[in-house]
């Protein structure tokens, strides 16, 4: 059946780290799909245990409660944006690693749901902003002040970097970009605010 995970049985014994990634990885995907489908406040812990393939008690001791797995998925998508280390990226790349990422199925999912349950959940929102918009702009400007360039320029840098397709992604009107037009989308707005990559 399409849409369902697949997944190898578990073998006994301590999962080496990496097994250890993978797991973690697979209860953050199966989170992400719920939450997306039915709405934070509406997926306990008890689903998403069953939709991971999981115990609860695994979960109890990679996360704890639904915050901290929401907040994880959304630090899991900072860490893929900001992960190479400054040496080997400068601007025009950091910048489209974040469109890349932010315009994402699984980001833009994430943000539609933040948007929706802001108001019932405000911890949660302060928590996303903190994790997500906050630090990539915090990311920005550290790259903008090491580049010899206006740290200032960090926050209307990252707005450019949503701008109007990221609203379209929001509407469900465009497709996620391939790699090469979140580059090009990320040169447009580095050019708008004069920003040499």
């Amino acid at each position: 059946m399409t849409g369902e995970p697949t997944t190898a049985p578990r073998k006994r014994g301590r999962p080496t780290e990496s097994e250890r990634a993978q797991r973690r990885d697979d209860i953050l995907d199966a989170a992400v799909r719920l939450f997306v489908a039915r709405g934070f406040a509406q997926v306990s812990l008890d689903d998403l245990a069953a939709e991971a393939r999981v115990t609860k008690r695994t979960i109890y001791a990679y996360f704890g409660d639904r915050t901290e797995i929401f907040l994880a998925a959304v630090a899991r998508l900072r860490e893929r944006a900001l992960r190479r280390p400054t040496s080997e990226q400068g601007l025009a790349a950091l910048a489209a690693d974040i469109v890349a990422v932010l315009h994402s199925d699984e980001a833009v999912g994430l943000h539609r749901l933040m948007i929706t349950e802001a108001g019932a959940f405000p911890e949660l929102a302060a928590g996303f902003y903190r994790d997500g918009p906050e630090a990539y702009i915090d990311a920005l400007r550290g790259r903008l002040d090491s580049s010899g360039l206006p740290e200032e320029l960090a926050e209307p840098l990252f707005a450019l970097l949503l701008g109007e397709p990221h609203r379209q992604r929001l509407l469900a009107l465009r497709p996620a970009p391939h790699r090469e037009a979140a580059a090009a989308h990320a040169q447009r707005a580095l050019t708008a605010l004069g920003l040499t990559a």
